[in-house]
């Protein structure tokens, strides 16, 4: 009988799980708290926590993405239904995909905005200078500001959803809970992803 993967993620994949949701969630804090500041350094120190904060994720996500692409999810409970399977499948890829254009976009706004400056970088937190991407007009990084947003909003709903299916299992104690811990390993039997 061939050996089965185990049901729950390695802790490589643990780890930056939730080393990415505490960086996303302190983001979003950031990002809500200094857009709706006055200009001045107070804000200016927030965008720079916030500029900080996208490289980190963007690096994660990267890093994540590597690490699941060598070691592989671990398959879902047979008690889990097609669709949520689907839908399960389909989260975590527009998730990535959230990950990496967030911080992109949110870098082509920056880099539009410093094409009146003259500026190839802009700072990082400790002074670190993140290259900004040559020939991006004021408008095309003011279309990607716009674009940033309405991606921030699609990933808030995005999570939102995931937390809820989390819980979901959670209260229904079935074994998709344990997949991700410190979550509860509930069996052994699984099925693979689609």
């Amino acid at each position: 009988m061939p050996q089965q993967r185990p049901l729950r993620y390695n802790n490589g994949a643990v780890l930056l799980h939730w080393l990415t949701a505490l960086v996303v969630v302190a983001q979003v804090i950031v990002g809500f708290m200094f857009v709706n500041m006055e200009r001045g350094p107070t804000r200016s120190e927030m965008f720079t926590v916030h500029k900080t904060l996208g490289a980190t994720i963007l690096l994660l996500a990267l890093v994540r993405l590597a690490w699941r692409v060598a070691n592989p999810p671990p398959p879902y409970p047979p008690e889990l239904s097609r669709w949520e399977r689907v839908a399960a499948t389909w989260n975590h890829r527009i998730f990535y995909v959230l990950l990496i254009a967030l911080p992109l976009t949110g870098l082509l706004a920056v880099s539009g905005g410093a094409s009146t400056d003259g500026r190839t970088t802009t700072p990082l937190l400790g002074g670190i200078p993140l290259p900004l991407i040559p020939g991006v007009s004021k408008d095309a990084g003011g279309q990607a500001g716009s674009a940033h947003v309405v991606l921030v909003f699609i990933t808030l709903a995005l999570l939102i959803l995931h937390i809820a299916a989390a819980l979901k299992h959670q209260v229904q104690r079935n074994r998709a809970a344990g997949r991700m811990p410190p979550f509860k390993a509930l069996g052994e039997e699984a099925v693979p992803a689609p």
